[in-house]
């Protein structure tokens, strides 16, 4: 085993390992702002727009969510033109991911009363004014704990990358597997893998229930 554990992690695969974590980590972090800003335009359209523009938003929403991110991966890597295959399938991961986070959203601001808008009007406040100064601050923190469990899911979700032979943190980890011969240095790698993405989304699921523990407290 310690021949093993001395072939499998020398310092250029560890180094290699570590430098698909950072492109997954850099995918996700851009992939879920994106989704945050778009996915709360997408609710908020959805949510308060019933005509024309709602119903767009809607079936974007229901499409989305009830079709494969892989499928749309794949049709993004070859159907767009031009750009490079990680920004073509991080398009994909974030279209699909903001579909999500709209019905979270969505779901937040269903949860404020209907009478703050009337109060707010009251007070001289405009349609915007209310969204953005009463209604989205009350809608976020209400939402947080399933924004950050979308967040480890997205996560997760960038391992479909390594499909397309995009050099993430699953990718890198195959990368090396074809170059091990033996049953423990396979365990070893994909071992390590879900490790490292355990701790991750662990500490981020801790982060979750802490947040939301405290906030049930405050009530």
């Amino acid at each position: 085993m310690i021949n093993s554990i001395q072939t499998v992690f020398t310092r250029p695969n560890v180094l290699f390992l570590l430098d698909g974590l950072k492109t997954t980590l850099l995918i996700s972090l851009c992939v879920v702002i994106l989704s945050i800003v778009f996915g709360t335009f997408l609710g908020l359209v959805r949510n308060y727009e019933k005509m024309f523009f709602g119903k767009i938003a809607g079936f974007y929403i229901e499409l989305f969510r009830n079709t494969p991110l892989l499928l749309w991966m794949l049709g993004c890597a070859f159907l767009i033109p031009g750009s490079t295959i990680v920004v073509k399938a991080s398009i994909a991961l974030f279209l699909y991911t903001a579909a999500v986070v709209a019905e979270i959203v969505r779901g937040g601001l269903n949860s404020i009363p209907k009478g703050q808008f009337e109060a707010a009007h009251s007070q001289g406040f405009s349609f915007f004014q209310t969204l953005v100064y009463i209604i989205l601050p009350q809608t976020f923190k209400k939402i947080i704990p399933s924004l950050l469990s979308q967040v480890i899911t997205t996560i997760k979700d960038t391992s479909f990358l390594a499909g397309l032979g995009i050099m993430e943190f699953t990718r890198s980890g195959q990368v090396i597997l074809g170059k091990v011969t033996k049953t423990s240095e396979v365990f070893l790698i994909y071992g390590f893998l879900a490790v490292v993405y355990f701790i991750i989304c662990f500490a981020l699921s801790v982060l979750v229930r802490n947040w939301h523990k405290k906030n049930s407290e405050n009530v």
